[in-house]
């Protein structure tokens, strides 16, 4: 799953050159750190015994300007996470059409259709995390035309009270609605939340949503990992690690007047 078409086929790296003749230090930087995220998700891959390409890369682009996604993008990067409604509508319309977005920060009811209608090419909704919100993208999604649209449901296993997300007892009840009755999203797996979590709570949750929806776990995917633990996430069975400071830096946050 990592973007492998625009990668080298023997080191799992990004390939192809930078369409800029000069890069700004910043994009430089940027380009270098995916590179490095490449090479360690594919050491932690084969310590865990598993297949590289079956692990997906999502740069988190959160507060980062278009000109440095367009640098991370021409590096050959392809699936790219925003948190906030307003920036990926007025991202998306400036980058290539090829880009998958995922949209992985809390999702208001009033913010559906602008999201749907605003960005064509979003592939993924991480963070379903009750039935509200999965009865409003399903009508949205179908009242617009758009083709199926792939949700995770949001797990919140660290148990804090700040983060979002339903309870790992919920997830299977929330997982089973996603499937039987939102006709026009497609259940594709579980996204965890929260600090991280050394325990088999995400393996858990997804062995048993698989079990009650009949699916093999291959077709369900776990998005757990950041820049911080994303290695440590893969060992435990992560297929969708979201990297943001990693590649970009830390964020940039307007200043408080």
């Amino acid at each position: 799953m990592n973007d492998l078409e625009n990668k080298d086929k023997h080191t799992n790296e990004p390939s192809g050159h930078v369409a800029e003749p000069v890069m700004s230090a910043a994009a430089m930087d940027g380009v270098a750190a995916l590179r490095s995220v490449f090479q360690r998700v594919n050491k932690a891959a084969e310590k865990a015994g598993r297949a590289s390409d079956r692990i997906r890369v999502v740069a988190v682009s959160k507060t980062k300007p278009v000109s440095l996604i367009r640098q991370v993008y021409d590096a050959g990067q392809r699936s790219f996470g925003e948190n906030y409604v307003q920036e990926i509508i007025e991202k998306a319309p400036q980058l290539p059409e090829d880009i998958e977005w995922h949209f992985i920060g809390n999702l208001q009811s009033n913010k559906v259709k602008p999201l749907l209608t605003g960005v064509p090419n979003l592939v993924m909704v991480e963070s379903v995390d009750d039935e509200k919100i999965a009865n409003m993208l399903d009508r949205v999604v179908g009242n617009i035309g758009r083709k199926p649209l792939k949700v995770l449901v949001q797990v919140n296993t660290s148990g804090e009270e700040s983060k979002f997300g339903v309870e790992p007892c919920g997830c299977v009840g929330l997982a089973k609605h996603v499937k039987e009755a939102c006709s026009n999203l497609e259940f594709s797996g579980l996204m965890t939340i929260g600090m991280a979590d050394y325990t088999s709570t995400p393996r858990t949750s997804r062995s048993e949503v698989c079990e009650a929806l009949g699916i093999p776990e291959e077709q369900c995917e776990l998005s757990m990992g950041m820049s911080g633990d994303f290695e440590l996430a893969i060992e435990l069975g992560s297929t969708n690690v979201r990297i943001g400071s990693t590649i970009f830096g830390a964020r940039e946050y307007p200043k408080k007047k």
